[in-house]
């Protein structure tokens, strides 16, 4: 019995598997963070490039921890990528970019995401996955943050992902 009673305490202790749907979690390219800043401020240029690289790591690395979706490598699509960035303001604006990427990739779905940079105390994550078969947004998030700081980043990404998973354990179809 006290072996019965160790082995179920050793089971419980084990790592649990990702989400049961991370198996069939669809397929998404993620491309890097955006910053629309019309207040630039050369102070904070450096931390804001390294925390748009942080934080679109955190956002596919959630993304896959909660099993909402596969993240695809977007670097075979890189030189198409790049093209496109030098071609438009913000990736984000342009549908027929994304939709040009994810054939690329070989993936129905893609994400755009920004910071939108209102003055060094408000600023927002945003996000939208687009679905390039349709031409469909499947779905849009946002969240605000205040303060810009590394915390601050950190949350809003992670506020974002948590509500995903969220709304997708009620909704399976949710984001797809």
């Amino acid at each position: 019995m006290r072996h019965l009673l160790l082995l179920l305490l050793a089971a419980c202790l084990l790592p649990l598997p990702a989400d049961a749907g991370a198996a069939d979690a669809p397929p998404l390219a993620v491309l890097d963070l955006e910053l629309v800043d019309e207040h630039h401020n050369p102070a904070t240029l450096a931390d804001q490039q390294r925390r748009l690289a942080e934080a679109g790591e955190q956002l596919r690395r959630e993304l896959v921890a909660v099993g909402a979706y596969r993240v695809v490598d977007a670097a075979p699509a890189a030189p198409l990528i790049a093209r496109l960035r030098a071609q438009h303001e913000y990736l984000y604006r342009c549908d027929d970019c994304a939709d040009q990427v994810g054939r690329a990739l070989g993936t129905r779905l893609v994400m755009t995401a920004w910071v939108q940079k209102v003055s060094e105390l408000i600023l927002n994550v945003n996000l939208q996955v687009r679905d390039v078969e349709t031409g469909r947004l499947v779905l849009t998030k946002s969240a605000d943050m205040r303060g810009n700081r590394d915390e601050s980043w950190r949350r809003a990404v992670h506020f974002l992902v948590r509500d995903l998973a969220e709304r997708r354990a009620l909704d399976p179809g949710y984001g797809r």
